[in-house]
């Protein structure tokens, strides 16, 4: 080019050439004005030199200004605008193919370098036609056949997720390059088509003998399951072998390899030999420990890399912060909430749903909500962690109410925002909205697999309609233990008991084993039915079989069966030996029992036990209260009374709710905030009258209420 360039323009495009490469602005523009102020803008080559230079330096809207201005456009002068946008991303794409179409309506013949940015625009942009279109026009002017097109077009094929079309491209490139194996492969990756990517691996082995650090890299990031870890080890002895050790991307994807497959001492062990460890190195380590569930680990990996002057990435924050969300760590996920502020990054989408899920987890919902007001963004995973916060603190009219206001703003949920919804559904026994999100999880075109699956029936056995729990349960593909455990649960809560153990019974001739929850259901299920015997089979089986260690959960339901079954010394004797610490959860129990079955003796025993523990809840008091009160025992009773007030222990005031034609009524003890709650209360009195009308209360019933008299 600088033969058609005239002399005294020479030294100009030189100087222009050197500072686009150099990235350095200040000293283009000082070119420019020289060129202005000598008369030489009038020169395409130049012109164009000063489009790619403010391009490159990402000054765009000058760029388009010198563009506008020239009369004379070539190709390169549409190349250098085009290429510039392309590497905005997804920001730039729809200015590309605006531009693109201008250029062939004003008769310019776009060459290979004018498709290779083009199809880089494409393959960030949610609208494919543009790309599709282009490809079209490529195989049209022969451009296809170019290396950099095809790797190009290769590219973006992946990067919108048509593999199919992606691998027809890729078997007609006439000269395949490392650029252009390392993208197909990373195209499989990308989609998690690990042993596609590793077969094209291994056909690049035999055909080309490839071996750099992106072909590595990318056939690592494919190799991301345990299953698949032997491979990656494969991968590991090439790069040995190979000289590629001492590359920084190439440590990293090991140690990133590792970790996702479960394997933190391979991973550790080859994190310690990196040598120079980057950012991107200790946010592979740290999260590998956070997502193995190892959160401890990676916090203390943290301050290890903090301690050692290396500066903290976007993507470490977010591990840190997922460990600190796991373990419930509020106060040190605060602490990296201002270190990430300290750094710059209040603006990253994924560290603020990060420190939005951190704070909901951890129960900091107004931290939380503070955090999801502030972004506003549209990102189904942000909405997706607040609705899940609320619901995992109870709050799940407010987190039904989000999801609401979700589908007012247009955003669409995802698989488990439905599963969030459908939980907080299970928790209110709101039938009719569970039915409603059903249908949209159906519309949204979610199958039954986990978590809709298991989501939906946990929220019909909760609800109690067990039919259509038992249908959706039978049609998932594959069963979780968290679906058994919603229908063993479902079944044991709504008299279904035996059907309840014959579903365990299934399970257990299956692959899925029981969980410490699936026991505590099991049990509950020989409570309700009276099987004493039954039960402390399931009890010992627990260890024997399963190596689950009982919790206080299974005690309480083996103190339960006894005591239903009038056992009361046996459930005595049991909370007596047992060895793990049950505060006073036991003792309540046989507590309730005794005075059921009118043991007043062994009641006030249980009763004293659970003062001597400093019992906090108001019913233990009154029951014990009113077991004295049958003995005839009033200095006690005036004595529970007054270690009652002395502690502050209140009744806490009862509250229901039930939903009627789609509308939920909240009732409190002593409300008179209903709308209708005259004539509720009306009605009330007509049916205590027709009760005592109709059976007469026994002279041996306790009064429970004297306490408050």
């Amino acid at each position: 080019m600088s033969l058609l360039l005239l002399p005294q323009h020479r030294s100009f495009f030189n100087s222009l050439l050197q500072y686009t490469n150099l990235k350095d602005l200040q000293k283009g523009k000082a070119i420019h004005a020289q060129l202005l102020r000598t008369g030489s803008f009038s020169s395409v080559y130049l012109a164009n030199s000063l489009v790619n230079l403010y391009a490159k330096c990402g000054s765009l809207v000058k760029a388009k200004l010198i563009f506008e201005s020239i009369t004379n456009k070539d190709v390169v002068s549409w190349n250098c605008l085009i290429n510039g946008y392309s590497q905005q991303g997804p920001a730039g794409s729809p200015l590309v193919m605006e531009i693109f179409q201008r250029m062939r309506a004003e008769n310019t013949l776009p060459n290979a370098h004018t498709f290779a940015g083009v199809f880089t625009a494409a393959s960030s942009s949610p609208e494919t036609s543009g790309g599709l279109q282009a490809h079209a026009l490529a195989i049209k002017t022969s451009s296809f056949y170019d290396v950099f097109v095809g790797s190009s077009l290769l590219n973006m094929y992946c990067k919108i997720g048509c593999l199919l079309d992606a691998r027809k491209v890729f078997d007609r490139i006439p000269e395949r390059n490392s650029v252009s194996w390392a993208t197909m492969i990373s195209g499989y990756a990308m989609q998690r088509k690990a042993l596609e990517a590793w077969g094209l691996f291994l056909l690049m082995c035999r055909e080309e003998g490839i071996h750099n650090e992106f072909i590595y890299t990318s056939v690592l990031s494919a190799l991301t399951v345990p299953e698949l870890v032997d491979h990656g080890k494969q991968i590991h002895c090439l790069a040995l072998k190979n000289g590629l050790l001492s590359v920084v991307s190439v440590g990293n994807a090991l140690v990133t390899m590792y970790a996702k497959c479960r394997c933190l001492d391979d991973a550790l062990k080859t994190f310690e030999f990196t040598g120079d460890k980057n950012s991107i190195t200790w946010s592979a380590m740290i999260t590998g420990y956070a997502q193995a569930g190892d959160s401890h680990e990676a916090l203390k990996l943290f301050s290890y890399m903090h301690f050692n002057g290396n500066k903290p990435s976007e993507f470490t924050f977010v591990g840190v912060i997922n460990a600190c969300s796991d373990i419930g760590a509020l106060g040190e996920g605060k602490q990296m909430h201002g270190y990430s502020l300290k750094m710059g990054y209040e603006s990253q989408i994924f560290i603020m749903t990060a420190l939005v899920d951190m704070y909901a987890k951890c129960g900091s919902l107004v931290d939380a909500r503070k955090g999801f007001d502030y972004l506003k963004e549209p990102d189904i995973v942000l909405w997706t962690s607040m609705i899940g916060g609320y619901v995992q603190n109870g709050e799940n009219e407010t987190a039904l109410n989000l999801y609401c206001r979700m589908q007012m703003e247009g955003i669409l949920p995802n698989e488990l925002t439905m599963a969030s919804v459908l939980r907080a559904c299970s928790s209110l026994a709101a039938l009719e909205q569970g039915k409603q999100i059903h249908a949209r999880t159906i519309k949204y075109g979610f199958n039954l697999e986990v978590p809709i699956g298991s989501a939906l029936s946990t929220m019909y056995a909760k609800c109690g309609s067990l039919e259509d729990g038992n249908l959706v349960f039978r049609r998932m593909p594959t069963r979780d233990i968290v679906s058994w455990n919603a229908m063993i649960s479902g079944l044991s809560q709504n008299g279904e008991g035996r059907k309840a153990l014959e579903l365990f019974e299934e399970m257990r001739q299956g692959t899925t084993k029981p969980d410490y929850v699936t026991f505590v259901n099991i049990l509950s299920a020989c409570s309700h039915m009276g099987l004493v015997e039954r039960g402390k089979v399931y009890f010992k089986m627990m260890l024997d079989e399963f190596g689950i260690i009982p919790r206080v959960e299974h005690y309480a339901c083996m103190v339960d069966i006894l005591s239903r079954a009038g056992k009361l010394q046996e459930a005595k004797e049991f909370i007596e030996s047992a060895t793990i610490d049950h505060g006073m959860y036991l003792w309540r129990i046989l507590l309730g029992a005794c005075r059921n079955y009118r043991d007043y003796e062994l009641g006030a025993y249980a009763g004293e036990k659970l003062m001597e523990l400093g019992s906090e809840e108001s019913s233990a008091y009154v029951l014990l209260s009113s077991i004295y009160a049958a003995l005839g025992r009033s200095d006690d009773v005036e004595r529970v009374r007054r270690v009652m007030k002395l502690r502050g222990v209140n009744k806490d005031p009862g509250c229901s709710w039930i939903e009627l034609k789609s509308q939920v009524h909240v009732f409190v003890v002593g409300d008179q905030i209903h709308p209708q709650i005259a004539n509720i209360r009306r009605e009330l009195r007509r049916l205590s009258k027709h009760m005592k009308d109709e059976v007469h209360e026994s002279p041996e019933d306790i009064d429970s209420t004297a306490l408050y008299v």
